[in-house]
């Protein structure tokens, strides 16, 4: 019995791979993906190469293709893990940074936000006058995501507050400015 399973070693391999990498199209993010690929790959080499079909070298090939598989997992971040600009919904893309692509003007263009997510190029207008291709951006509006009213980074002027706020500094250093005591002649 252990001979037989032994001798079917890379068949076994790629059977129990192949239902881990179903149960993670079923469940993503279980890190199934991982191991079901060091699995079948290693039957799949064991399979089209029968001397390879050596449980110990299945088992070296098992953990090389498993470290690789792991190494692009983490690098290519398929579902997010690493926290990086993936967009939850539009409301989030309000105050998000970025360029013109091309001009962008109140029936065109387009842009690329720093932190987009998966697609970070998106149609977009602009309310006053047009942004030229290569200038830096930010979303004033993201308008169910479909297309973002924006405005050129450099053109955001002040707002009551921040006038608000200068008239109050202005006003607090006059009166900290008191005029020269002069000296009593005695």
């Amino acid at each position: 019995m252990v001979e037989v399973l032994f001798e079917n070693m890379p068949l076994l391999l790629l059977t129990v791979g192949l239902i881990l990498m179903g149960l993670e199209a079923l469940s993503p993010g279980a890190h199934l993906v991982v191991i079901g690929i060091a699995l079948v790959g290693a039957g799949l080499v064991g399979m089209l190469f029968p001397p390879a079909a050596n449980v110990l070298v299945l088992a070296g090939l098992t953990l090389a293709i498993g470290i690789v598989a792991t190494y692009v997992y983490r690098e290519f971040d398929f579902y997010g893990g690493k926290g990086t600009a993936q967009t939850k919904d539009s409301t989030s893309l309000a105050g998000s940074t970025g360029y013109a692509t091309e001009t962008v003007t109140s029936r065109s263009g387009e842009v690329k936000l720093d932190e987009g997510g998966f697609a970070p190029y998106y149609s977009a207008r602009t309310t006053s006058g047009s942004i030229e291709e290569g200038e830096e951006i930010i979303v004033l509006d993201p308008g169910g995501g479909n297309v973002l009213t924006v405005e050129a980074l450099g053109s955001i002027g002040e707002d009551e507050i921040d006038r608000a706020l200068a008239r109050e500094a202005t006003s607090d250093t006059d009166e900290s400015v008191t005029e020269p005591e002069t000296e009593k002649s005695g």
